[in-house]
């Protein structure tokens, strides 16, 4: 397989044990493209959707990250640890004051989360500070101080209470820690909480339901079926179906093609765009472009990002 026009999205469904960065050097290795990267970390101990862009479709990686992500998540209660999941070492809790919680009170707390809070990342996170990974130097024994920051809970459901476990589906905001959320729950609840297990269920269009296993691109590539590999991979325009298209005219693809901005006049159809509304855009050969932004207050179209 050439990487030569290797470009697209694979929804890979990632196992417990795995980095990120695991996951990318895999796809890499299968796919015999250099270009390739990630949308947004899972810890090894999570599971699930993890999108893997590559080629051209590694420009992607940062507007994907802006997407909400829905979550499955386990928490532990009457136990807190250093890592705020059960991996780490034990740092306290009441398991006896979890085991008495009235249900009422955990349903209560848990709403009280939901919409804009403030979160203080974990120290074990791959925030860097200075130049460092904070995991970095929380293994070396340090800490720092964190400044909070917002995210936004759209969304709470708990699927089940069997105390000390309570699990629950969340929808969020990039940005958001389920760890942190766990141990925030742990501590209005006055008995301390971990997250135990964590599933990513979907980012924006990629969820569980079209993901596959690396077990299985790797069976794919062992049996040489290329055309198999090829067909996971999800086309970089498909992520922006909810913009509308437009085509630039012959006489104004070169423009295009230079990423410089574009009048009303040079595409097929101008579609009376409402101010800042963003557009995919496409060269008349029906090969996608670029997402351009329109400019109300200058009637024009500004590249947001060329592909």
């Amino acid at each position: 397989m050439s990487d030569a026009g290797i470009n697209g999205i694979l929804n890979i469904s990632k196992e417990a044990g795995y980095t990120s960065f695991d996951v990318v050097a895999v796809v890499r290795g299968v796919y015999r493209q250099r270009k390739c990267g990630h949308t947004g970390t899972l810890d090894p101990m999570a599971t699930g959707v993890l999108p893997v862009a590559l080629g051209k479709a590694t420009k992607v990686c940062g507007m994907l990250t802006d997407w909400d992500k829905e979550y499955e998540a386990e928490l532990l209660l009457g136990k807190t640890t250093d890592t705020l999941d059960i991996t780490g070492e034990a740092t306290g809790g009441d398991a006896d004051a979890a085991m008495k919680l009235d249900a009422d009170r955990i349903v209560e707390v848990i709403a009280g989360f939901t919409g804009e809070i403030e979160q203080i990342p974990p120290m074990y996170s791959a925030l860097k500070l200075e130049g460092r990974r904070l995991y970095d130097i929380a293994r070396s024994g340090g800490s720092v101080e964190r400044n909070a920051r917002k995210v936004n809970i759209r969304r709470i459901e708990i699927l089940a209470i069997d105390l000390p476990m309570v699990r629950f589906r969340v929808l969020c905001s990039k940005g958001t820690y389920i760890r942190t959320l766990c141990d925030d729950i742990g501590r209005v609840l006055g008995c301390g909480g971990c997250m135990k297990s964590l599933e990513r269920c979907a980012v924006g269009p990629f969820n569980t339901g079209n993901a596959v296993s690396l077990s299985e691109i790797k069976r794919l590539r062992d049996e040489g079926n290329e055309d198999g590999l090829m067909s996971l991979l999800k086309p970089v325009d498909s992520v922006f179906e909810d913009l509308r298209k437009v085509v630039v005219l012959p006489a104004s693809d070169k423009m295009l093609l230079n990423g410089n901005k574009l009048a009303g006049t040079d595409l097929e159809a101008d579609p009376l765009p409402e101010r800042s509304e963003h557009f995919r855009v496409y060269h008349p050969d029906g090969s996608f472009a670029a997402v351009y932004e329109y400019d109300g207050a200058g009637s024009i179209y500004r590249p947001v990002k060329m592909f």
